[in-house]
């Protein structure tokens, strides 16, 4: 214990720094404060129940630019760079280790199929036992000789651990290209096409943003499904997934502690209750964990560069561990849309 001036002993200063106030400030503006909301409420947050998926940014470079893209990925945004085989196996060497229980290492991006080093961290993944899930577009990238080839192997030696998430906005062509560019839609389904008829274990991504309720989605996705033959269930909310908007321009509730009662959800079904992400800054020496998939850009979220790091974050946005649902994406995407990229 430290003792001050007056012979008293108190408690050591980093942790009164990281003590929340006991009263919000005057003023604040939404999702500014990670302890406050803007109306003087105490903020939600979650607790890390179980580590039960890994996410790997590999980079936010991308062979296409949608145009409501979450994390701004496209041909010339490298914010996140490509990040490396040997760097993911140090974070696959810590889960053995400390025994923490991951069962699945999924891979977003960006385009994932673009990092050089693609196919070397799948192939680590799966030979040391865990699942894999691979977010694709299933366009280029994935479509290249050398590539096709080499899942071609993995699926020969660990399809029963290996699924390919294609991202799909739209079933049909006009709204799916409106969102990723003209030809998007056809070349996506080259892509589906060669993995379904190879019996990959696939499914589908779609979007929520063109005024449809879900079973109208999920009937116009079936109908797709059905015509191309590929092997999906379009009712299985696992294997056709169909994500809330995401725009963190529009105006949102902020998450209180008493919203899990009034909204009728446990925090511990939000997404960050059982994954974390890796990512790596462009010009940084080390990766870093975050809290998921959705928020990578924002420093204050980062939580240190190991998983035993991470789960002891404290101060800011974290109270040891735990994420305080200061963002937009927290509330519109994670509390109130349902959205979860891990099903």
């Amino acid at each position: 214990m430290d003792v001050n001036q007056n012979g008293e002993q108190r408690a050591p200063m980093s942790k009164l720094e990281n003590q929340p106030p006991q009263s919000p400030p005057v003023t604040l503006e939404k999702f500014t404060d990670p302890d406050w909301t803007a109306k003087g409420e105490k903020r939600a947050s979650v607790s890390l129940d179980a580590l039960e998926t890994l996410w790997i940014n590999t980079g936010t470079l991308c062979n296409i630019e949608c145009v409501n893209c979450y994390i701004e990925s496209s041909p010339t945004n490298d914010r996140l760079s490509y990040i490396s085989a040997s760097e993911i196996a140090a974070y696959l060497d810590e889960i053995e280790q400390q025994k923490i229980g991951t069962r699945e290492i999924a891979f977003t991006g960006g385009e994932p199929f673009m990092n050089p080093d693609m196919i070397a961290m799948l192939e680590e993944t799966l030979k040391r036992g865990f699942k894999a899930l691979v977010l694709t577009n299933a366009m280029k990238p994935l479509q290249r000789k050398k590539i096709k080839s080499a899942l071609l192997d993995l699926l020969e030696r660990f399809g029963d651990r290996f699924t390919l998430r294609i991202s799909l906005d739209h079933y049909t062509r006009e709204l799916h290209d409106q969102e990723r560019g003209e030809g998007s839609f056809d070349k996506a389904l080259v892509g589906i096409d060669w993995l379904s008829l190879n019996h990959f274990h696939l499914n589908l991504a779609g979007r929520t943003i063109w005024n449809e309720d879900e079973e109208q989605g999920r009937k116009g996705y079936g109908d797709l499904v059905k015509s191309r033959q590929w092997p999906i269930e379009i009712d299985d909310p696992r294997q056709l997934i169909l994500f809330p908007e995401m725009d963190a321009k529009k105006d949102v509730p902020e998450i209180t502690t008493k919203c899990w009662d009034l909204l009728s959800i446990r925090p511990d079904s939000m997404m960050c209750a059982s994954s974390r992400m890796v990512i790596k800054r462009r010009g940084a020496k080390t990766p870093q964990l975050v809290p998921c998939t959705l928020i990578a850009y924002e420093e204050n979220f980062e939580m240190g560069a190991t998983l035993k790091e991470a789960a002891r974050a404290d101060g800011g946005m974290f109270d040891d561990g735990a994420v305080k649902l200061c963002h937009p994406y927290c509330a519109k995407f994670c509390v109130l849309g349902g959205g979860s990229c891990s099903v």
